[in-house]
């Protein structure tokens, strides 16, 4: 043995030591198959060697393993498919009798003689070890590579759990032994030889031989011809050293190894193989890409908010670890509520108004009133990790995978203030002043206070937009200075309630800011599917339904899986969404959303710019459907001024005159074939009265001015308290 080898001095001496009691250990537990009692003698106190070893579990936990999910649309179409890692369980009649040969020929020659261990194959292995100092050459039975596989598995995308997983210690090896003999006992060897191939590693992030073989080959599993999957068994030992597309060379020696230990073992002959080396690799590369980037029709931010509601949504387990546990094992077909005509008419439109190449982006979401089913999301910028496209999802919150703050709304956050002063019993009718320009009112009541001005005003848009004004005229010309003035009258509270009720939550998470700003959409930053849902209570007669995207899921079984669902609420009245519907309907029939319009379809929605139009809006639906559209900076805040967009090139970028004609399209797409029902509208409104009255929201060419209120900032930044003098 080592130890009577002469020279090295002392610590040769230790060494040889080390290596004689690695080797004694492990030969001790082959030969017992669990631990002997003098071997605790040795001093192996760590947990996991050899002294630990009887207190192992007694049961391997073989965790499920990855495997595709597929995303559905509302009609079963496919959106994409999603996996932790690239793999497709099959059964052992689904592999090539020659795969199953190749695996075993090189891998584990005596695997269908020995048991959980190979007696010969250790002691073989033992003084190989014994003289290089290690653990690892040559032992392990494809039993034990099953073991050793299925802890890697566990230890999923945690590079920490990997490394204990596949450190080259005698205590994982005492473990993977003891775990080895007891699935020896349950399994099998047909069902190990199966979860081998199905576990195992082929590079190329092809997880098991199904995935493999459609990776390197463009076929099926059971299709794999004799050279095929003599290629695919010399992969396992090396994926990135045999790999065929990157080392045509080195795999061929490898396949021509596998071949010739095949006419060795007499699983082919020596003819066989010979004619097989002669061939050259021929490969049908097939790459296919997982996850939300490969979605079809734009809905890779679709996808992904499916992802984020999963790995959040307690429906889909207790805790943030079991959610993700779940998604990481995958298998699941999910079903949602994606239309897909609503879908391809979102995307058409994005690409016809919007390039991808442009220094801003738009971002639509539409909803469905009554269920909060969202029908379609899309964006400009797309999602990937390219030029031009981005892994934010500028429809979102950012809690999921949206921007930091969100986008100030502006004037689509009037009728939010008109719906609460309506709730507060103010009549459609109330007139205020309205002058140009003014300074925000001293003091205005908040929930459990007062705020008090600064010394800030607030302007119009334009000069000519001067007061008396009714709700239906100050709305369809969008006046800030209107919306000041009542909210002055009813204070912030309703208008910070009635903003909760529609769900209408800053976009970064915080609490809404209490300051009179809001009536002109300067307190807080929104996402656009926010925005969506909440004109969406307007349609369905003031009930507010949160989004949903998710209508069914099945696990790996076919067991249906808890899904979340929407939840509606009365968020107003029905006058109130009435009378909503028909201030809203005018903005777009008389008002700043005119370039919005549907047609003979009833329509209703509302405009918005911000300050410095770093963001522009349009919020729109009909009784059926809900939508919203927003235009602006993607990252860095973008001012839209002599900028061109979609090849349009625009002095000033307005609400109804950018996102407006984004909105008309999508929705006109979407709701093609569609019923078209009417509105449930209040009669007795003052809409402004005389032809010079409605003039005055009109340029010298007889156009709608657009744009809703001005205020601060835009996106990227924390929103300012206060919208600033021009």
């Amino acid at each position: 043995m080592a130890m009577k080898r002469s020279g090295g001095g002392s610590s040769s001496g230790g060494r040889q030591a080390a290596k004689f009691l690695g080797v004694s250990v492990l030969s001790g537990v082959v030969l017992a198959g669990l631990a002997l009692p003098g071997v605790g003698a040795f001093g192996l106190a760590a947990k996991g060697t050899v002294e630990g070893f009887d207190e192992l579990p007694a049961n391997l936990r073989t965790p499920p393993l990855s495997q595709r999910t597929v995303i559905l649309d509302s009609e079963g179409g496919e959106i994409a498919k999603v996996y932790s890692r690239d793999r497709t369980v099959v059964p052992l009649g689904k592999i090539s009798p020659w795969m199953q040969k190749a695996i075993v020929a090189i891998e584990d020659a005596r695997f269908y003689e020995h048991g959980a261990v190979d007696l010969k194959g250790v002691l073989r292995a033992l003084n190989r070890n014994a003289q290089s100092g290690g653990v690892s050459e040559g032992a392990s039975t494809l039993t034990q590579q099953y073991v050793k596989n299925v802890f890697v598995e566990e230890a999923g995308d945690d590079p920490d759990k990997v490394a204990v997983a596949t450190q080259q210690t005698v205590g994982r090896k005492v473990k993977e032994l003891k775990y080895a003999i007891q699935v020896e006992k349950e399994l099998g060897k047909q069902r190990i030889l199966a979860n081998y191939l199905n576990i195992t590693f082929f590079g190329q992030q092809a997880y098991g031989v199904e995935a493999a073989s459609q990776r390197y080959f463009s076929k099926h599993a059971k299709d794999l011809t004799l050279g095929e999957s003599a290629l695919l068994a010399g992969i396992v030992q090396s994926p990135s050293r045999f790999d065929p597309v990157n080392a045509p060379k080195a795999a061929t020696q490898r396949r021509n190894m596998v071949l010739q230990r095949m006419a060795d073992l007499k699983n082919i002959t020596q003819a066989q193989a010979d004619a097989e080396k002669a061939k050259p690799i021929k490969l049908d590369v097939s790459r296919p890409k997982s996850g939300c980037i490969t979605a079809v029709n734009g809905a890779g931010f679709f996808c992904d908010y499916v992802r984020q509601v999963f790995l959040q949504d307690p429906a889909f387990g207790k805790t943030k670890e079991a959610r993700a546990k779940r998604w990481n094992e995958g298998g699941m077909t999910i079903r949602t509520t994606l239309d897909p005509q609503t879908q391809k008419s979102v995307q058409k439109s994005i690409t016809d108004h919007v390039y991808q190449s442009d220094s801003v982006a738009t971002a639509i979401s539409i909803v469905e009133p009554g269920t909060g089913k969202v029908l379609g999301m899309g964006q400009s910028k797309p999602y990937g990790f390219g030029k031009n496209q981005t892994q934010i999802n500028l429809s979102a919150d950012h809690a999921m995978g949206g921007s930091t703050y969100g986008f100030q709304p502006g004037s689509t956050f009037k009728p939010i203030i008109a719906a609460a002063a309506l709730e507060e019993g103010k009549s459609a009718n109330q007139t205020y002043s309205s002058p140009y320009s003014m300074p925000y009112p001293s003091e205005i009541a908040t929930c459990k206070g007062t705020w008090k001005n600064g010394g800030d005003q607030v302007n119009n848009e334009n000069r000519s937009e001067v007061g008396p004004y009714g709700m239906a005229e100050a709305t369809a010309k969008s006046v800030n200075t209107y919306y000041i003035q009542l909210l002055e009258d009813i204070g912030l509270c309703p208008a910070v309630k009635m903003a909760d009720k529609l769900g209408l939550k800053p976009a970064s998470g915080q609490k809404m800011e209490e300051v009179p700003a809001m009536a002109i959409g300067g307190a807080a930053g929104m996402a656009p599917l926010r925005m969506a849902a909440a004109y969406a209570a307007f349609a369905n007669k003031g009930t507010y339904c949160t989004p949903v995207l998710i209508t069914s899921a099945q696990g790996p079984n076919g067991k249906p899986l808890n899904v979340p669902k929407s939840s509606c609420s009365r968020a107003m009245s029905e006058e109130t969404a009435e009378t909503i519907n028909t201030l809203l309907k005018g903005v777009v029939e008389d008002g700043t959303g005119k370039e919005a319009g549907l047609g003979g379809r009833d329509s209703a929605g509302k405009t918005g710019t911000t300050d410095g139009r770093k963001a522009a809006w349009f919020v729109g639906y009909t009784p059926n459907m809900a939508g919203a559209v927003w235009v602006g900076g993607a990252g860095d805040e973008v001012s839209m001024e002599d900028i061109t967009i979609g090849g349009v090139y625009h002095g000033q970028v307005y609400g109804g005159d950018t996102p407006g004609p984004i909105w008309r399209d999508a929705m006109s797409g979407a709701l093609e074939g569609r019923p078209a029902p009417s509105f449930d509208t209040v009669s007795g409104i003052d809409t402004g009265g005389s032809d010079k009255a409605k003039d005055k929201g009109k340029d010298k060419d007889g156009k709608n001015k657009k744009g809703g209120g001005k205020n601060h900032p835009g996106p990227g930044n924390k929103p300012g308290r206060a919208n600033r003098p021009h």
